[in-house]
């Protein structure tokens, strides 16, 4: 079957042609006349399988159909596309340029993360397609830039990834501002289907349609999968020994965590190997710098966490590695699906650690087949029991010294507060002095009697003194300063 065998107009056929797109892929064979003939639709497909064009291409047509092109600044917006991430906003945005390239169909991108700007001044501007992360479409809805009163097609991709970051709110928050789902076509895309999405699935679509071209949450056959099981701290080491095969041209390589991202890419860095880190705590620019900077050749490893495992088409990508295995086996899905797109060859190299292994456990139930092991390199596992946890060392308190209160100084003229007498306590009180053994101190010695006929001598008895007579008082005229005048009376 070719594009033109879909019954695709010639401005659309001329798009794909040029983007040597020649054979529709399986999901775009069974989806594109679904659409076209005005259903609803649920894609559940593999990560890689061109979903994208499944539901742009026949959206597209559809309304050029309509009328194309609503002339004027205050041209509604007649199909949104929802998105998880930044990173597959911007690619589904660039997928309907190249596909509408000769259509006068005009299409915009808003998320977080910028300044909203010029997402606004491109909003007044006039949008027929509007690709959306959930949480900036809400606030500009709730400034009153966006009016989804007009929306004809509702697209939701990656759902289950919406479920996994917790945007299922956001999402049922832009429901209510859409058009009953009588009045417009809604398309819900998702590589798997667990039954949270099945239940969401049920309020949003009308009779809708079913295509599933792989069993749920199957792996590319192309993809040649590794599994290297290796202690925690031989994992590093074992990366630089990989990487040491020329023929790993571009590889992508996921982490757990920010903080390791960094580190991984920090190290590679140190021994002479491109590699730049991408993840939620980079700025936009930053990211879409490490992404084309990858895409174009400039580095040889992007090391990424999650946020890059969904929805990023990264070209004939020759190898992903999982540094750290995902504690969700439906996230290695995905991760590995970002090589063996569109019928490339490609390889997964996961790295297991001794507590990393029942997550391998989960992810090998899932995909229904064992992980071939490579047991000849440098770094074998040697840890195999959990390691013990020594209790923890309680930390004596440091003692403090006293601080020595320093009185308060007196403003002039202000008494001394008088301090209030405190009891004493009993401990302060004196205790009684034990019992000691008394001793003589003083002894009384009587005075010999006097003999008889003794004289008593007696000491002469000294004449008092006459009485010193009193001080002749001066009367007051013998002198002039102590003379007052004498009053007279006042003659009249």
């Amino acid at each position: 079957m070719t594009f033109k065998e879909l019954g695709l107009i010639p401005t659309l056929l001329r798009a794909v042609s040029e983007l040597d797109y020649v054979t529709p892929t399986p999901i775009q064979q069974q989806a594109i006349p679904v659409v076209l003939a005005g259903r609803d639709l649920i894609g559940c497909a593999q990560t890689g399988t061109g979903k994208t064009a499944a539901f742009a291409v026949p959206i597209l047509q559809r309304m050029q159909a309509d009328g194309g092109r609503r002339r004027g600044k205050a041209a509604p917006i007649r199909a949104l596309v929802l998105t998880p991430t930044r990173e597959l906003a911007l690619q589904i945005k660039e997928s309907f340029d190249a596909y509408g390239r000769y259509l006068p169909l005009k299409n915009a991108v808003i998320f977080g993360g910028v300044g909203q700007g010029p997402q606004v001044a491109a909003l007044q501007a006039g949008v027929d397609i509007l690709v959306a992360t959930p949480g900036r479409l809400n606030d500009l809805i709730g400034q009153g830039y966006i009016d989804l009163s007009a929306v004809a097609y509702f697209v939701l991709d990656e759902a289950d990834r919406m479920l996994d970051m917790g945007f299922i709110q956001d999402v049922k928050k832009v429901l209510r501002h859409l058009p009953d789902k009588s009045r417009r076509q809604t398309l819900l895309f998702s590589a798997t289907m667990p039954a949270e999405i099945e239940a969401l699935a049920d309020q949003i679509l009308k009779d809708p349609v079913k295509v599933a071209v792989t069993p749920v949450s199957s792996t590319v056959d192309a993809i040649r999968q590794r599994l290297y099981k290796v202690d925690k701290a031989n994992k590093r080491a074992l990366l630089l020994h990989l990487l040491q095969d020329e023929t790993l041209r571009s590889v992508l390589v996921f982490t757990r965590t920010k903080h390791g991202a960094d580190r991984v890419a920090r190290d590679l860095n140190r021994a002479k190997i491109a590699a730049m880190a991408i993840h939620g705590n980079k700025s936009q620019s930053a990211r879409q710098n490490a992404l084309e900077s990858f895409k174009s050749g400039k580095i040889r490893v992007l090391v990424a966490t999650d946020i890059a495992a969904r929805g990023i088409d990264i070209e004939e990508l020759s190898c992903v590695i999982n540094f750290d295995l995902p504690n969700l086996p439906e996230t290695y899905v995905h991760r590995i699906g970002r090589t063996g797109r569109a019928g490339h060859g490609g390889l997964a190299i996961s790295f297991c650690m001794f507590d990393e292994l029942p997550y391998l456990k989960e992810i090998e139930k899932l995909i229904r087949k064992t992980i071939p092991e490579v047991t000849d390199h440098p770094y074998p596992m040697q840890q195999t029991a959990p390691a013990e946890k020594q209790p923890a060392q309680q930390k004596q308190p440091d003692p403090q010294p006293e601080k020595k209160k320093t009185p308060k100084k007196r403003k002039r003229g202000q008494r001394q507060p008088q301090q209030a007498a405190q009891p004493t306590p009993l401990a302060a009180l004196p205790r009684p002095a034990a019992p000691v053994q008394e001793a003589p101190v003083f002894v009384e010695r009587r005075r010999a009697p006097r003999p008889e006929g003794q004289p008593i001598f007696t000491l002469p008895r000294q004449p008092e003194p006459a009485p010193t007579p009193a001080p002749r008082r001066k009367p007051k005229g013998e002198s002039l300063l102590h003379r007052r005048p004498q009053r007279t009376r006042r003659q009249g």
